[in-house]
């Protein structure tokens, strides 16, 4: 039996700032609220700094890219690399009941229940018996996951995934409570009386609109580490509203600021940070509704938009002109993945004439007799600035007019789920610093498919990715499928993503994963 600590490639800014440090109150403001806080069935990056401070799972991150012991205290893997045993330390859930691996089983299959909606249950697929459970094809007994004891969980996979460990750190394999859960499955996550978890913060306020206010846990295993008596998480939706504030002194830290501030941020203020980040911004192209059912008019609207100038002018940050799905920062086989990537047609700039004729193949020359199109997307005034200017490029480029219609959060994302849309903005943010979690999500039937998209080869290659025990292999397989997407034009990429935020440099301990989850467990503010 081997044991494993695996690393995690992350993005720690950790200040050093000498002298006596005091408990108290830290405010942060993000910019987007989410609709969803459950662990195990959303997949929303807004839900992250929230469960990403009240819970924690088997195994977590450190602040120097390493995997280390959260509520297991250690594991053992079996020499085939297929079965895992998970040993559980003495924890506690916020309300002082003990964390037992039952906890994790029942978590678990709940994913698994098509009845709960959740959106990752493929992470779990590779289990014996999981997708198959899902599918309902076999009974839930078939599926690999045990409790033999309180301190024991064990499963078995199918095949080796050399990312297993990095899996067990996303929300998804986070322990729930069955009585918590099942006593209100719709609003546990709501209420802060039953928002119970095993983090190093709990909450005491879901402001809707306005904040979410935490207090230290006390029951958390290692509360001793946890030096903040309060933590608030406040709403500005308006990042130059949030960058006023911090200015101010109002708030001691910010998710991002203004494109617009970046280059005076970047000289002036000790605040200041870039996070790396493993995302991408894109759109899609919903390949079920006129006029993107045509693969040359998808083909001619990504072709007409200039990224260079998006990120220059319009972002004014130094984030990376998209030509793929799959973002730079992910070695596999010892090879970056984008290294020596196609274009799929596309350039960093415009490449008018080419889009042009893609227009004009698809019957729409000069754009003559293009329909009616809404691109839609989520209220956020730096998003919505970034469609305008792509709105702007059609106009110049393909002589046609695109609609922007933008809506809260709360009322886009659900009718984007539905499918019913000719354009969506989104974009996806790494669950875990491999390829394979932005490519599984356009695999058939994925509840991440916003596009609905579906293609035999695609899913074949995924499958093959997946099989394989030959890292290289593997890696082909994937950028096969990458190419397959890509030059089927389902999605409009934008720009492979950084994060542009503020600290107190008063504030030290915090970090920000490249995975896009802030960090309060070690802050310290000086005095």
């Amino acid at each position: 039996m081997t044991k494993h600590f695996l690393p995690l490639l992350t993005a720690a800014f950790l200040a050093s700032t000498m002298g006596a440090f005091a408990a108290g109150e830290l405010t942060y403001v993000v910019n987007n609220e989410s609709a969803k806080y459950d662990p195990g069935t959303t997949a929303e990056t807004f839900a992250a700094p929230i469960i990403g401070n009240t819970f924690e799972g088997l195994v977590r991150f450190d602040a120097d890219s390493n995997i280390v012991p959260a509520l297991a205290e250690s594991w053992d893997v079996s020499e085939d690399g297929l079965t895992y045993t998970f040993h559980l330390r003495d924890a506690k859930w916020s309300d002082g009941k003990p964390v037992v691996a039952g906890d994790f089983e029942y978590a678990w299959k709940r994913v698994l229940d098509p009845k709960t909606g959740a959106m990752n249950s493929a992470m779990l697929f590779s289990i014996v018996g999981a997708e198959e459970a899902f599918n309902a094809t076999a009974d839930v007994a078939g599926i690999a996951i045990s409790a033999p004891d309180d301190k024991t969980l064990t499963f078995t996979l199918k095949s080796r995934v050399p990312y297993m460990m990095q899996l067990l750190t996303y929300t998804t394999f986070f322990p729930v409570r069955k009585d918590v859960v099942e006593a209100d499955p719709e609003g546990w996550t709501r209420n802060p009386a039953t928002f119970i978890g095993t983090g190093p913060f709990r909450v005491t306020e879901f402001n809707a609109g306005e904040s979410v206010v935490f207090e230290k846990n006390p029951e958390y295993y290692d509360a001793d580490a946890v030096s903040l008596d309060k933590l608030t998480f406040r709403l500005i939706p308006d990042p130059a509203t949030a960058l006023a504030a911090m200015e101010a002194g109002d708030v001691d830290g910010i998710e991002s600021v203004p494109a617009p501030e970046i280059p005076r941020l970047s000289v002036e203020s000790d605040a200041f940070m870039v996070v790396p980040a493993l995302g991408t911004t894109y759109a899609f192209f919903n390949p079920n509704q006129a006029p993107l059912d045509n693969l040359d008019v998808r083909k001619a609207l990504s072709m007409a938009i200039d990224r260079e100038e998006i990120v220059e002018f319009v972002l004014q940050s130094a984030d990376i002109p998209a030509l793929g799905l799959v973002p730079p920062g992910m070695t596999i086989n010892g090879e970056e993945f984008t290294d020596g990537r196609d274009t799929f047609g596309l350039s960093e700039t415009a490449d008018v004439d080419g889009a042009k004729a893609a227009l004009a193949a698809a019957g729409y020359p000069d754009g003559e007799g293009f329909p009616e199109t809404v691109f839609m997307t989520y209220s956020s005034p730096p998003i919505e600035k970034l469609l305008e200017a792509i709105q702007q490029m059609w106009k110049q480029n393909l002589n046609i007019d695109v609609k922007i219609q933008a809506s809260e959060w709360q009322v886009y994302y659900p009718e984007v789920q539905k499918v019913e849309y000719q354009i969506a903005q989104m974009g996806w943010g790494a669950d875990y610093p491999h390829p394979m979690t932005f490519l599984d999500n356009f695999v058939t039937g994925s509840p991440n498919n916003l596009a609905n998209w579906s293609n035999a080869d695609y899913d074949a290659a995924i499958a093959a990715a997946k099989a394989t025990g030959d890292e290289a292999e593997s890696l082909a397989e994937m950028r096969k499928a990458e190419a397959i997407l890509m030059n089927d034009h389902v999605i409009l990429p934008q720009y492979h993503r950084n994060n542009y935020m503020m600290m107190s440099p008063k504030v030290t301990g915090f970090w920000r994963s490249t995975l896009n989850v802030p960090y309060f467990r070690d802050a310290k503010i000086a005095e």
